[in-house]
């Protein structure tokens, strides 16, 4: 597998946030589902914005990671100020 840290920020009093948490978490849940999602959740310190660890096939790049992850109804419907998509190397893992 391939694995990325995928990191949202967003305003912690966004009203289209939380309009659009239950559609986003149905998407999470989809992902589960399918075996792409290894953890996800917001952070907690107030800040407002989340993790979101996604596993795709060997050999999957950027690209493919970006293209999944634009299927979230928070970045369809535009409420995120910000979204990175990193390769992510666990060297410990329990999963």
């Amino acid at each position: 597998m391939t694995y990325f840290a995928v990191t949202y920020s967003y305003s912690p009093d966004s009203e289209a946030v939380v309009e659009l948490r239950p559609t986003h978490r149905e998407f999470i849940a989809t992902l589960l589902a399918e075996g792409n999602i290894v953890g996800s959740g917001p952070f907690t310190d107030g800040e407002g914005g989340a993790l979101i660890v996604i596993a795709l096939p060997e050999g999957s790049n950027l690209v493919d990671a970006e293209t999944l992850m634009n299927n979230d109804p928070f970045y369809k419907e535009g409420v995120l100020e910000n979204r990175t998509i990193q390769t992510w190397n666990p060297v410990s893992k329990i999963f």
